[in-house]
């Protein structure tokens, strides 16, 4: 059996490989020091932007118009902020909007609506973000770590191990790219907003814990706090890391978990979910149903159809015993094998008989619709084409 680590090691293995911990002081504005991203005002909350620009001898109140235009108007040119004295424009710029994140790669399938970018941070690790335009909504899945210390054996990511985790600005950047490609009518569709954010790019959200849960407020607080969406747009996913559920429940944050579960018995989970050796399906659905109960959200349950690994009715039956009359949805997911992959997808009759045991059962279920198979959309795929 693999010996997986605690939540709290997993932290300290990704700080020993470098923390992105927001840096604070003078003379460490906009540079990345010590294998850290260079700070961002995104990293920060308006009380320590507001003592940078103090530090640099500015008032304080120039923070709010900076973080007002990056926010609100999705600049991130400090040259163009003539609200700004010119004189301060350069310094400030350099300051609280340093350069994070270069496309490698841009891609686009269903007529232009998805749209999926590999991203470089200053230190070459990449990471991806997709872009999903639907008629009724616009949804951006957005990564949390370069790689992933998961392991779990269907999944691209998982098989090239963690880099590192993303800083919170490179979190809040993969948005607002997003959200600039559709202010500016790039994505069919005409001019709109991103309405809905998915924690389910790369790596584990909870494992890079203070860093999402500051995203997540970046993101969700009004400008110039932060941009403005509704934190019930808001879905954290995790692979059942106990203790980070645990403390997600407590923050109070109206936002949606999603436990990728993938197995409803031991036997199998301990195999497409190595940390479940750590805590097995009842310590995670137990966590699930306490965060249900605190935030009166809903938990939705990810499950990947394999083909003869987890699809038989058996299974179905058995994670409809353990759901029933919980606060639950499941959300069914056509496997996206990567390539070389001894994984597929279940054929359409094993799926759809899956789905009517469940439904039969009263647990609400659906099948995700399943973007961008022809640009590798499954996360970690463009990665891994590119080292």
């Amino acid at each position: 059996m693999t010996t997986l680590p605690l939540l709290d090691d997993l932290e300290a293995d990704v700080t020993a490989t470098g923390s992105t911990e927001p840096l604070t002081g003078p003379g460490l504005a906009g540079k990345a020091t010590r294998g850290r991203p260079p700070r961002h005002l995104a990293d920060l909350d308006t009380a320590a932007r507001r003592a940078a620009v103090a530090e640099l001898g500015f008032p304080a109140y120039r923070a709010d118009q900076v973080s007002r235009h990056y926010f609100g108007r999705l600049s991130g040119d400090a040259a163009a902020m003539t609200d700004l004295p010119a004189a301060a424009r350069e310094t400030l710029g350099a300051a609280l909007l340093p350069d994070l994140l270069t496309t490698v790669r841009d891609i686009a399938c269903d007529d232009g609506t998805t749209r999926k970018t590999l991203w470089r941070a200053y230190d070459g690790v990449l990471f991806e973000s997709v872009l999903m335009r639907y008629p009724d909504r616009v949804t951006m899945c957005v990564s949390s770590q370069a790689g992933c210390a998961m392991g779990c054996p269907f999944c691209a990511t998982g098989q090239g191990g963690l880099k590192r985790n993303l800083s919170t600005a490179e979190i809040v950047e993969q948005v607002v790219a997003g959200a600039r490609a559709l202010a500016a009518g790039e994505v069919p569709g005409g001019p709109g907003r991103v309405s809905n954010i998915v924690f389910m790019g790369m790596g584990e959200p909870l494992a890079n814990y203070q860093r999402v849960v500051a995203a997540v407020r970046r993101l969700t607080e009004p400008v110039p706090r932060g941009l403005g969406i509704s934190a019930r747009g808001v879905t954290v996913s995790t692979v059942g890391l106990v203790p980070a559920i645990a403390k997600l429940a407590a923050e109070k944050l109206p936002v949606t978990l999603a436990v990728s579960l993938h197995a409803p018995d031991d036997e199998l989970r301990d195999t497409l979910v190595p940390i479940n050796q750590r805590w097995p399906v009842d310590d995670v659905l137990a966590a699930a149903w306490d965060y249900a109960h605190s935030t009166g959200r809903r938990i939705s349950i990810e499950y990947a159809m394999i083909a003869g690994v987890n699809d038989q009715p058996w299974r179905a039956d058995l994670l409809a015993r353990r759901l029933a009359g919980k606060l639950a949805h499941v959300n069914l997911i056509p496997l996206n094998p990567t390539p070389g992959s001894e994984w597929s997808a279940s054929n359409t009759g094993a799926e759809r008989e899956f789905v009517r045991r469940l439904r039969a059962s009263g647990v609400s279920t659906t099948v995700r619709d399943t973007r961008g198979r022809e640009i590798d959309g499954a996360c970690g795929q463009l990665a891994a084409a590119e080292v």
